[in-house]
C-alpha cells in the first residue's frame, strides 16, 4: 500500500531492521451509535511528530523540545519479538534501556509521548497475536511499561491487507479502550489523494461496527505514486476523504467527524522520486487542522527535520530540502487542536 508503505519500507532499508506502521463490513446504525465520539485529544498532544530512536542520527528529544517548544513526541516502533510480546524494533526490551531513558528525559522537561506500534517492516504484533485479547495483553505490555496517555497504532503493509487482522486490531484496541479509561488512540494508515482505499475504509466501518470509539482516524499523504498539484492540496483533497469516510461509518456529524481525523506527513523529499512536501505545505496543513480541529497533526519525523548539507540526499536523517533546522516541527508545535 503505497502511503504508508514507501515511508518504511525505504527507511527500514537502509537502516536495515525491521520497523512497524488493513473486503467491507458495513456498520449498521445502531452498532455506529453505539460507538460514541472518543475523548478529543487537546492541547500539545495534537501535536506529536514522530522521532524514531533507532537509525538516522536522532536528536535527543530534550534539545529538540528547547529548539521548539513542542512537548510531545510520537515514538517509533514497537514491534512483535517473534511471538505476541512488544519490543523496541522486536529486539530492544520496553524498560530499562536507551527507550526508556529517552522518554523519561522527555518527561523531565514537562514534555510526553505517544508510542507508535506498528509500520512497515518487521514482525507486526497484529499478525503475531492470533486473538485481539492476546494482542490487547500486548498493547497493555506497552500502556503499562510507561503509563502511556496516548498509543498510535501504524498499521501498513500485511496487517493493513488482511481483513482478519483489521478486525483484530479494531478488537483489541476496544478492549485497550475499556481497560485504560480515558486513554487517546490514534489509527495511522496510508491514502489515496482522495482519501483512504478500501483496505482504510474497511478498517474505519468495522471501527464502528465493533463500537471503538477512536480518537484519531490518521492518515500519511505521500508516496502517491504521482499527482497534479501541490501536496499540501494533495492532503487536504485525502483529509476530506477521510472526514467523509469517518462520517458515513459512525453517523457523526461534520464538526465530529473532523474532531475525529488526523493527518501524519513526510517533511521534504519523500520516498517517491519527484515528490516533496515544503514548509508552505506544512503551513497549508496547519491552516486546515486548526480551521476543523483534527485530532492530530504530526510527520515523519524529527529526524529529517534538518538540511542534508553539501551533497547530501534526503534519507533517514535528513529532509533533502534546503531548511533551517527544525522548520518542520516549528511550525507543526503551533497546533494546539
Amino acid at each position: 500500500m503505497h502511503a504508508a508503505a514507501h515511508r518504511h519500507r525505504a527507511l527500514a532499508v537502509a537502516a536495515g531492521l525491521g520497523l512497524l506502521l488493513p473486503p467491507l463490513l458495513a456498520a449498521g446504525p445502531e452498532a455506529a451509535a453505539s460507538a460514541a465520539p472518543a475523548p478529543l485529544a487537546a492541547g500539545s498532544m495534537a501535536a506529536a511528530p514522530y522521532e524514531y530512536l533507532g537509525w538516522g542520527d536522532p536528536q535527543k528529544p530534550a534539545d529538540v523540545m528547547a529548539a521548539t517548544g513542542v512537548k510531545w513526541f510520537t515514538l517509533a516502533f514497537v514491534l512483535s519479538d517473534g511471538g505476541c510480546n512488544p519490543k523496541w524494533d522486536g529486539s530492544r526490551a520496553l524498560t530499562g534501556g536507551s527507550d526508556q531513558a529517552a522518554i523519561n528525559a522527555i518527561r523531565a522537561k514537562g514534555g510526553d509521548v505517544v508510542v507508535s506500534v506498528g509500520g512497515w517492516s518487521g514482525n507486526k504484533l497484529g499478525e503475531k497475536c492470533s486473538s485481539a485479547s492476546a494482542l490487547a495483553g500486548a498493547y497493555q505490555k506497552v500502556i503499562d511499561a510507561y503509563r502511556l496517555k496516548a498509543l498510535d497504532i501504524d498499521i501498513e503493509d500485511t496487517e493493513f491487507s488482511n481483513a482478519t487482522v483489521r478486525k483484530r486490531v479494531v478488537d483489541a484496541l476496544k478492549i485497550v479502550k475499556s481497560a485504560n479509561p480515558g486513554i487517546v488512540t490514534y489509527v495511522t494508515m496510508g491514502t489515496t489523494p482522495s482519501g483512504p482505499d478500501a483496505n482504510g475504509k474497511d478498517l474505519i466501518k468495522k471501527g464502528a461496527a465493533a463500537g471503538l470509539a477512536n480518537d484519531g482516524w490518521v492518515i500519511m499523504p505521500f508516496d502517491f505514486g504521482g499527482h497534479s498539484g501541490t501536496m499540501g492540496a494533495a492532503t487536504v483533497s485525502a483529509l476530506d476523504g477521510l472526514k467523509a469516510a469517518v462520517k458515513s461509518a459512525y453517523g457523526y456529524s461534520d464538526d465530529t467527524a473532523y474532531r475525529h481525523i488526523g493527518v501524519s506527513s513526510m517533511n521534504g523529499r519523500t520516498d517517491d522520486a519527484g515528490e516533496t512536501v515544503t514548509t508552505g505545505d506544512f503551513q497549508t496543513i496547519l491552516d486546515y487542522a486548526r480551521r476543523h480541529h483534527i485530532a492530530r497533526f504530526a510527520f515523519w519525523a524529527v529526524n529529517r527535520d534538518r538540511s542534508c548539507g553539501s551533497g547530501g540526499s534526503a534519507g533517514d536523517s535528513c529532509s533533502g530540502v534546503p531548511q533551517a533546522p527544525y522548520a518542520f516541527t516549528k511550525i507543526v508545535v503551533q497546533y494546539a487542536g
